[in-house]
């Protein structure tokens, strides 16, 4: 355990970002997995989807949460699964 004050502080600090940040990780793997059920049913509600899909998943690179490649590349191959399937 951490003796110095500032130490505490920065334990504490860590504790909260962790907690965000496992939160806002938790809503893009809903929103994905929501995606992902959509692609199969429905092409119409998967871009409704998507829409909803890539502002959180940018929004989350900006934040750093995630790598803005990462972010760059989940998108991508999100909407490349919804023009597969629009045009199947």
């Amino acid at each position: 355990m951490a003796n110095h004050k500032s130490a505490l502080k920065r334990i504490k600090q860590s504790l909260k970002r962790r907690e965000k940040n496992r939160t806002e990780k938790a809503a893009l793997r809903t929103v994905v997995k929501k995606f992902n059920a959509a692609v199969v049913k429905d092409t119409a509600e998967a871009k409704a989807v998507l829409a909803e899909a890539v502002p959180t998943i940018a929004k989350a690179a900006s934040r750093g949460i995630i790598h803005k490649n990462t972010a760059a590349r989940n998108i991508s191959r999100l909407t490349r699964k919804l023009n597969k399937a629009a045009t199947v």
